[in-house]
């Protein structure tokens, strides 16, 4: 039988990440289980390009209150591939997000020319910590970058905030945006590897947001960005649209995607977790358009800090586990880090993050979230295949990849308060082993 390395998190004895053999955990007195997971690696599905999360102002901005030896020791626990999690992507806000110090742009207000375009509000804290994350990732980081509103007088409403669409007037000016950004971005030696069109288009928020229906954005895309990016040789950067929840991606995305010229354009489609876990919406775009690639821009905790929340962790596992056996290709959580009362955010949106810092404490705090992202994200290495897994039980859910060296790697959750006795069979090898309650297992082929 083949050997693996078992890495095992658990809520009731606190274990994160602690490793085993897995002839250690073999009940060999049972032939098999009702609950199963059965692997099949003959067949195969979409390569995972990795993991990553948000680098808001927010997030700069809390790093900066901590001395440097500690900063750099959080941010190897995300982007080092040795001693952390081998985070490969990162998503940064073009102008200001909620979780930014404020409203801000590039630009001055009424510039119709993009004269006075500077990234200098991002020099303070945002581009500082994007520099750092690159060289602790030796440069191999993807960088997503979404807008949230345009500037206050190119819209409807005439400010960031509060929805309000792109005025058509200032549709051409706003695709020259992108550009410049990226062209700015180029010049501060950071490539963009892909924008969204729109961060969450079908909502109207108390704080910087835009509103595009289905027709509006793919409009956009392909009399607007899409011609623009050619424009300017800029065809390699990748568009993506949607940026949204689940819940009605598929009905968004057909109708984009559905039109010839505004396709060939577009990468594929971003989502958010927010209101629903309808992972077979992401199945359904995959197969009528699969040529288009799924990426997961963000999600989060809602609500506020959450220390010591194991449901938290929970939520992450089974969300990466759903989106994943769906056709997800890399999933980018939102912000990396956050104070201690989940901001700071503008407007009082506040949220939690897989590490909370205490600014006033100076003390760091690692929630289950990270635990469980980190199950998958230091062990599915960038280009894994996902291969087929089938479970069987009640709150039991698996995902296996093979990695680029052929080593089999399958995550485990048992999201049970008892625990469960799995037979596990790979390619009709079977292992019977017990899953602790509230646990997260990543198997790793041991060659």
């Amino acid at each position: 039988m083949k050997k693996y390395d078992v890495y095992l998190t658990h809520k009731e004895e606190q274990e994160k990440i602690k490793k085993y053999n897995l002839e250690e955990m073999l009940i060999k007195d049972i032939k098999s289980s009702s609950n199963s997971v059965k692997v099949n690696t003959k067949t195969k599905y979409q390569k995972i390009l990795g993991f990553g999360g948000a680098l808001t102002e927010a997030s700069a901005y809390t790093l900066s209150k901590l001395d440097e030896k500690t900063k750099k020791e959080v941010l190897n626990s995300y982007y080092d591939s040795g001693e952390g999690i081998g985070y490969k992507f990162a998503r940064l806000h073009i102008n200001s997000c909620d979780f930014s110090l404020g409203n801000y742009t590039y630009v001055e207000e009424k510039d119709m020319t993009l004269e006075t375009f500077s990234l200098d509000r991002d020099e303070k804290y945002v581009l500082p910590l994007v520099r750092e994350v690159k060289e602790i990732s030796n440069n191999n980081l993807s960088i997503l970058a979404s807008p949230w509103s345009p500037p206050a007088y190119m819209k409807t409403n005439g400010e960031m905030n509060n929805g309000g669409k792109l005025k058509p007037e200032f549709m051409q000016l706003w695709a020259d945006y992108y550009v410049k950004y990226i062209e700015k971005m180029k010049e501060k030696n950071i490539d963009i590897w892909a924008v969204t069109v729109q961060n969450e288009p079908a909502a109207i928020q108390v704080w910087d947001s835009c509103e595009y229906t289905a027709e509006e954005e793919r409009d956009f895309v392909k009399n607007y960005l899409g011609p623009t990016f050619h424009k300017n040789n800029l065809q390699d950067k990748k568009i993506i649209i949607w940026d949204h929840n689940r819940d009605i991606a598929y009905e968004r995305a057909k109708i984009v995607l559905e039109d010839k010229e505004a396709s060939k354009y577009i990468y594929g489609t971003g989502i958010h977790w927010y209101m629903s876990e309808e992972f077979s919406n992401l199945s359904k775009i995959h197969d009528e358009f699969p040529d288009k690639h799924i990426i997961f821009t963000e999600g989060c905790q809602e609500g506020g800090v959450h220390l010591g929340s194991w449901d938290t962790g929970e939520r992450y596992g089974r969300n990466i586990i759903g989106d994943l056996n769906n056709y997800t290709e890399a999933w980018i959580d939102w912000n990396i880090v956050l104070d201690e009362t989940g901001g700071p955010n503008h407007v009082g949106n506040f949220c939690d993050a897989p590490i909370i810092v205490d600014t006033k404490e100076k003390e760091v705090y690692y929630n289950s979230s990270f635990y469980y992202i980190a199950h998958f994200s230091k062990f599915i290495k960038p280009n894994a295949v996902r291969v087929e897994s089938n479970v069987s039980g009640e709150k039991l859910y698996a995902l296996s990849c093979i990695n680029e060296d052929n080593t089999l790697c399958i995550v485990i959750m048992n999201e049970n308060d008892e625990n469960k006795i799995v037979s596990i069979n790979i390619d009709d090898e079977v292992y019977n082993i017990k899953l602790k309650a509230h646990s997260i297992y990543t198997f790793v082929e041991n060659k």
